[in-house]
């Protein structure tokens, strides 16, 4: 596996270069800013912002088989509505969450809009 690579200070584009991930509803998209992962072989990390427009949900829990973790920049993020958007529980910005390989998350909805920052890896088992 690549070590990440050394970046300083540079500017965020946060309008353009926005793509909606493989799976995702219109309305998420995501800006990957730098990235190694590599899912079939289990390796790599992958950092991105992730970005709800508002109103915008999904309809079933998330599973993965890396590490992810997310803060929560802003805007809100509601947590386990059902497949109609309704219920959950509501965070705001300010908030985080790490989520080991195999922990099922979701569903999501964002009334006002959110940004995240997410931070997505493989550890070597021992």
């Amino acid at each position: 596996m690549n070590d990440k690579p050394h970046l300083e200070f540079f500017n965020v584009d946060m309008k353009d270069g926005w793509e909606t991930p493989v799976g995702y509803p219109a309305g998420i998209t995501q800006k990957i800013l730098t990235s190694n992962i590599d899912e079939e072989n289990k390796t790599g990390f992958r950092t991105r912002l992730l970005r709800f427009e508002p109103g915008v949900f999904t309809t079933e829990p998330f599973v993965h088989d890396h590490w992810e973790e997310v803060y929560l920049y802003e805007g809100d993020l509601i947590v386990g509505n059902d497949a109609d958007g309704n219920g959950g529980e509501k965070f705001t910005g300010n908030t985080y969450a790490c989520r080991p390989p195999g922990a099922f998350h979701g569903p999501f909805k964002s009334e006002s809009g959110c940004v995240m920052y997410e931070i997505h890896y493989y550890l070597k088992s021992d």
